[in-house]
């Protein structure tokens, strides 16, 4: 199973969230995977610490901040192709006992899966919905409009498919904070779009394999614990703009040509909007947490 499966991960001074990764793989499977790091300018020496530490993880610095999806496809590219599984995480994971092993059985029973991901939680033991539709660009304008204001609404409703969470079933989409990935899958689309510097990359990618004729299949058994956004938090002036940036450049590029310009100059007017009112929500909350 050591040559069957790979995991790869991105550092960017993740601290002691990337020791509590490791400790806890050897939790996840029976195998005894390679780990390699794609550190794009860590300042804290974790990445460095790892790899001195613990067998079988090897550092990759990629000479610059490439984004998650960037760093993952030069990770992978550290990988040999016969490797037939790739583990794509983040280094703030914790992983349950037997996750990677549930996951990889998973793949056995759904041949044409290109994706597979794990029930996810979150540090105060809820279930984030991980497993979601495709936005369109109806629906997905739905949800960016009404999802802050009314969280039952049926557009919010039916891109978070939060009702069937117990369910291993195929979705449009699996959160990238952790996925078991065919390489032959990967390979064939050419991994992550490293446009996307952060956030909508594993939309994207779902998207794509599906396009490509391959599965998401979200798999209920497999449990992890991901402490979410603790960088997006500190940094809402940086982060919260470049969701809505990637927002945008998945609906553009599904949405091309000069009939549909008129829809892409509303929609990007619209998110730069929306980007500011969340940067300022954000930034007040943040501000009454420190107080």
């Amino acid at each position: 199973m050591t040559d069957q499966l790979a995991v790869v991960t991105v550092t960017y001074s993740s601290g002691d969230y990337l020791k509590s990764f490791l400790d806890t793989l050897a939790l996840a499977t029976e195998a005894a995977p390679r780990v390699v790091i794609a550190d794009n300018g860590s300042d804290d020496g974790a990445p460095e610490a790892a790899e001195r530490d613990y067998d079988r993880v090897t550092l990759v610095h990629t000479g610059a901040n490439l984004g998650y999806g960037g760093a993952i496809n030069r990770a992978v590219a550290e990988i040999d192709p016969a490797v037939e599984f790739i583990v794509v995480a983040n280094p703030d994971v914790a992983w349950g006992p037997g996750s990677l092993d549930e996951l990889l059985a998973a793949a056995a029973r759904w041949p044409q899966a290109g994706s597979l991901g794990p029930l996810i939680r979150e540090p105060d033991g809820s279930v984030y919905p991980s497993a979601r539709q495709v936005p369109r660009l109806v629906a997905g304008t739905g949800h960016a409009v009404l999802g802050a204001v009314w969280k039952n609404n049926p557009f919010t409703r039916a891109y978070l498919d939060a009702d069937r969470a117990d369910l291993e079933r195929p979705v449009g989409w699996l959160s990238g904070s952790c996925l078991l990935l065919r390489r032959t899958a990967f390979d064939e689309i050419d991994g992550f779009d490293s446009r996307y510097f952060m956030y909508m990359e594993d939309v994207d990618l779902g998207d794509r394999l599906g396009k490509a004729g391959w599965q998401n299949v979200f798999v209920p058994t497999a449990e992890i614990l991901h402490t979410k956004g603790h960088a997006a938090s500190k940094n809402p002036e940086l982060m919260l703009p470049a969701h809505h940036r990637s927002a945008y450049r998945f609906q553009a590029d599904r949405n091309p040509g000069a009939l549909r310009a008129p829809l892409r100059w509303a929609l990007r007017a619209g998110l730069a909007v929306r980007s500011r009112v969340a940067v300022k929500a954000a930034r007040r909350e943040l501000n009454r947490r420190q107080s």
